[in-house]
């Protein structure tokens, strides 16, 4: 019987001359501790690859949570979902969210701002927030957003406005950690492709009780599918949460997780860029090249407005690339700025 490290040197070599793992060798790369040689390995070479591949180029997202409300979802890790919720619903203003979005964009740092709504949302009002930024933002950049189930009709109404993206995901055991159903996310998700629309994907919400497989499986759905952008992302513990008693993951697992998603999404000619979830140098340095700013409302975190505890603002974002290695930033409409030291908070 050949060695598990026999089998990874095969699994690793192949991935440098371009051939993607299969399903069964991701699982068999998850299954290492993460504090393992081989983990580490695995890791390294999933930065080697992303870096050759996206040419050492980072980019910056900026979401912007626009509404809270109690949500019938009923996601057991969101800080919004009815039954344990403790927040009270609210709507960002006009002048509240021009602000966010003429402060993501002051530096001209940023690949994209993302809009981000409650599952069942008001599409007028999305419309309206949209137009709001594209008339009053100057070198406005690309419009991405993060709303609930969505049909082919409203995807291609989200496109004629000028929104570029949506990200949406079929959830690790969604329909069981949710009230959603499966079903019907993946016909979003087809909704959004068909539109030519960017899809952004993630694996996610990462937490201890998932199994390799089950990863594995959920990743792989960004890859049939051809998403713009793969990801991952860990559950925040809420301690009010249905799932609070199952923990968190350390960041090394997250970084683990991430190279397997980079080195699956080799076999993804449409995968442009890799993101972590929060952001975090580990996971910088395992695969992937994006980090997201925050502010207003945010599903994993416990107060109004994230950018005062979890949220990380572009300076901090740029910061962290920065200390990661990365030198250029990638731009909307395919612009690039060096990513130098005299671009980081510490010069600013």
């Amino acid at each position: 019987m050949k060695s598990a490290t026999y089998e990874l040197e095969r699994i690793i070599n192949n991935a440098l001359e371009g051939k993607a793992p299969t399903r069964e060798e991701c699982i068999f790369m998850l299954d290492f501790p993460e504090t393992s040689l081989e983990a580490g390995l695995i890791r390294a070479t999933a930065d080697n690859i992303s870096r050759t591949r996206f040419m050492n180029e980072a980019i910056i997202l900026g979401q912007i949570g626009i509404e809270i409300d109690s949500c019938p979802g009923g996601c057991k890790f969101c800080s919004f979902a009815e039954g344990h919720t403790k927040f009270t619903a609210s709507s960002m203003s006009d002048s509240d969210l021009l602000a966010a979005a003429k402060s993501f964009n002051s530096g001209n740092d940023i690949f994209a701002i993302f809009l981000m709504a409650m599952h069942n949302f008001n599409f007028d009002r999305l419309l309206h927030s949209i137009n709001l930024i594209k008339d009053n933002l100057e070198n406005c950049p690309n419009l991405v957003v993060n709303i609930g189930d969505i049909t082919k009709e409203q995807a291609q109404e989200l496109k004629n406005s000028g929104i570029t993206g949506a990200y949406h995901v079929c959830r690790l055991r969604e329909g069981i950690d949710t009230a959603l159903a499966p079903e019907q996310r993946i016909n979003s998700i087809k909704a959004i492709k068909e539109t030519g629309l960017d899809w952004y994907y993630c694996c996610e919400p990462i937490g201890p009780e998932h199994s390799s497989a089950e990863l594995v499986e959920q990743l792989f759905l960004g890859i049939e599918y051809g998403c713009f952008q793969h990801a991952t992302m860990r559950r925040i513990y809420l301690p009010d949460s249905p799932l609070a008693d199952c923990g968190q993951i350390t960041n090394l697992r997250l970084g683990q997780i991430t190279a397997v998603v980079a080195l699956a999404s080799i076999a993804c000619t449409d995968t442009r860029n890799i993101a972590v979830h929060e952001p975090n140098l580990i996971g910088l340095s395992s695969g992937a090249n994006v980090v997201y700013a925050e502010c207003g409302a945010n599903p994993r975190d416990t107060t109004a407005e994230t950018q005062n505890n979890r949220g990380m603002d572009i300076s901090n974002c740029k910061t962290m690339l920065y200390d990661a290695g990365f030198t250029k930033l990638l731009l909307s409409g395919n612009r690039r700025k060096p990513l130098s030291e005299a671009y980081t908070e510490r010069n600013i």
